[in-house]
């Protein structure tokens, strides 16, 4: 994915390939803005607030963020991103490849943790989980057995069954990598957001998928699309998380979805329009069978240094 010639260093970006809630809509970013604020006010409005975007693609969501607050909060805005700066890009926005460590403030992770690689465990024809290895092409075989802490992982968060074929997506680097990630933040809060199911509701096959321009296609590891998994969120989730779906999340940041009164559309027509089409925005964002199905892990750091 990041190595030469990988998929998220090529020159169109992530947003040629894929719709993420951020590409949907501004209201998304705006929404984010609101959760920043409450962070702020939160942490009696610190001078030093920072926004940290973990994989930031091309910047698109903190441009967005930064353009939609509104009353004077100073922020300190990183990017946290393996390909190269965008040209023309806010000059206000850090690009950095890791995230800052003793930030306050606000850390978002929009489809970040599902591009952590994971092993891919399947049931052996004896009932034994196994490594999927892969070649370069793409085809598949069985390898070693599943041991240790990867056994231990899937025995607690995504017990297989013993029928052949069954597959389990062992989400240990995940794990980590999130609370390395959480570990960066002093105080305030980390909030990661991504495809993600439940231990009651794990896939029996797995969610490894390829993607090249918006079509699902074959996961093979060239470079040339996007191979992803869904989110075991609930493993992710350290002590005091919070595990919400979008839908939920963006409510509570007054995303609705719901249409304007058509008594609006006489008073103020150009309202009206605006109101139905933030409603159309809206609805996508938070639809279920879609982006509003994705999950929202919410971690907060309480701030030890005052109370």
């Amino acid at each position: 994915m990041y190595g030469p010639g990988g998929f998220y260093l090529r020159p169109e970006g992530p947003a040629g390939h894929f719709r993420t809630s951020v590409h949907a809509s501004p209201l998304f970013a705006a929404a984010v803005a609101r959760l920043l604020t409450e962070t702020a006010d939160a942490l009696g409005r610190p001078d030093d607030l920072a926004l940290v975007d973990v994989g930031a693609g091309r910047g698109e969501l903190l441009t967005g963020v930064l353009a939609a607050l509104s009353d004077g909060l100073k922020v300190r805005a990183y990017a946290v991103e393996r390909a190269a700066r965008p040209a023309g890009l806010d000059p206000r926005i850090e690009w950095v490849a890791e995230p800052p460590a003793g930030v306050t403030g606000l850390l978002f992770a929009n489809e970040w943790l599902d591009n952590v690689p994971v092993n891919v465990a399947e049931v052996d024809p004896d009932g034994v989980p196994r490594h999927v290895l892969v070649r370069a092409d793409g085809e598949e075989r069985l390898g070693g057995p599943v041991t240790g802490a990867d056994a231990a992982w899937l025995a607690r968060w995504w017990p297989l069954g013993a029928e052949p074929g069954l597959r389990g997506e062992i989400g240990r680097p995940r794990d980590e990598a999130w609370a390395r990630a959480v570990a960066t933040l002093d105080a305030g809060l980390a909030v990661a957001v991504d495809y993600a199911h439940g231990r009651v509701d794990r896939p029996p096959f797995g969610t490894l998928v390829g993607f090249r321009a918006g079509r699902e296609v074959r996961p093979v590891p060239d470079g040339t699309c996007d191979i992803t998994a869904h989110v075991a969120l609930d493993a992710c989730a350290l002590p005091g998380a919070e595990l919400l779906s979008q839908r939920d999340a963006l409510r509570n940041l007054g995303v609705s979805g719901d249409r304007p009164s058509l008594s609006l559309a006489s008073s103020d027509p150009v309202a009206y329009v605006r109101a139905l089409s933030a409603a159309g925005e809206s609805a996508e964002l938070t639809a279920k069978n879609g982006l509003g199905d994705f999950g929202w892990l919410l971690q907060r750091v309480p701030d030890h240094h005052h109370g």
